[in-house]
């Protein structure tokens, strides 16, 4: 029942994040502000007197009990902005939720930068995602996403798969998995990032929820970099956001004949930093280098002969299974089987849609 009193001032029909932060700021607590009188609520600067009239009047005993036990049941923790875990630049947006639910470990002052493109990637941008989410996983920097299909996906698992630390941001609540098929994503997050959402525990995957999350993932980095979009793509809103933020804006180049890149490439024409490998994010942030990257080896451990030749295939870039199956002596059951070992191995990582890529 810690934040009971949380949950209960942000079920008041009429008081979103700042008219919450406002009443906090008055008097002290959610609590103290329930318990105020309506003159008193009134007399808080911002606090319009429907706002007030709303506090003063809802049963808000009923809601705040079921979210509390939602998040007991679920294992979700809840951080709120007086705790010290609280990101301090999320803290700095004019509107930043007054708490969250997590899933996961937070550290409040690492270091990230946001990665974000196309739900429907080419095979181009699915490999730069991966390639530069383990770039910045080796040089202890945390990758921040959506997790929606994609670029998004991509971008955590080659940071995850590299052994970083990556941080997903929900439009649904902390307890739900969308995608339904990144189910093993979520759970790996869990262990080795976290998982945040202002939503309510429970909430469904609802379009006008993704807009609004956009601001907590460009909120949370110091850094927006888009590696595919089309015109109109909702990366372009997170892009917005970064900016009206005074964060920095990154853009992978795209193919300029795909429509799925004008939207990247528009970014590039209005003064976004072009990327064409990680050192161009570490310089325009100021982060120094950990170390340089030696160029690609061979893993260091045995491969049997099928999962040779899997390898070099997928050195060359992002495939299919078809095609993997179309392009190798292996038949379709040796295939996946051999794919399988060579995941085990933490040698390649699956994409959405039967695609594979290199770690």
């Amino acid at each position: 029942m810690d934040h009971y009193y949380w949950f209960a001032l942000k079920s008041v029909p009429q008081v979103g994040n700042v008219t919450f932060l406002r009443l906090l700021a008055h008097f002290g607590s959610p609590q103290a502000a329930l318990e105020a009188s309506p003159e008193e609520l009134a007399a808080v600067k911002g606090v319009s007197a429907a706002a007030a009239r709303s506090i003063a009047g809802h049963d808000c005993r009923a809601q705040a009990e079921a979210e509390c036990e939602r998040v007991r049941a679920g294992g979700a923790q809840v951080v709120d902005i007086l705790s010290g875990r609280y990101p301090r630049l999320l803290m700095q947006i004019s509107d930043p939720p007054p708490f969250f639910y997590l899933m996961g470990t937070l550290d409040g002052s690492e270091t990230a930068v946001a990665m974000v493109g196309s739900r429907h990637a080419s095979q181009y941008g699915l490999c730069t995602a991966t390639r530069l989410g383990k770039e910045l996983a080796g040089q202890g920097v945390t990758v921040v996403s959506g997790m929606a299909r994609g670029i998004d996906t991509a971008s955590h698992w080659g940071c995850l798969k590299a052994g970083g630390r990556s941080i997903a941001v929900l439009g649904c609540g902390v307890d739900v998995i969308y995608p339904p098929e990144n189910d093993t994503l979520y759970r790996a997050l869990c262990e080795q990032g976290a998982l945040i959402s202002e939503f309510p525990m429970g909430t469904s995957p609802m379009p006008e929820n993704f807009p609004r999350r956009n601001r907590i993932i460009s909120a949370l980095a110091k850094g927006v970099l888009v590696v595919e979009a089309g015109e109109g793509s909702g990366s372009l809103i997170t892009a917005q956001y970064a900016l009206e933020q005074g964060r920095e804006v990154f853009a992978v180049p795209g193919n300029v004949t795909t429509s799925g890149s004008r939207g990247v490439n528009g970014l590039i024409k209005q003064g976004a930093k072009l990327v064409e490998r990680v050192e161009d994010i570490l310089e325009e942030l100021g982060i120094v280098p950990l170390a340089t990257h030696p160029q690609e080896q061979p893993p260091s451990f045995p491969l049997t002969p099928q999962e040779a030749e899997l390898y070099a295939l997928l050195c060359q870039g992002v495939l299919q299974i078809d095609d993997i199956i179309v392009q190798s002596a292996l038949t379709a059951g040796e295939v996946s089987a051999t794919l399988l070992r060579l995941e085990v191995k933490g040698i390649i990582i699956q994409l959405p849609g039967k695609r594979f890529a290199v770690v």
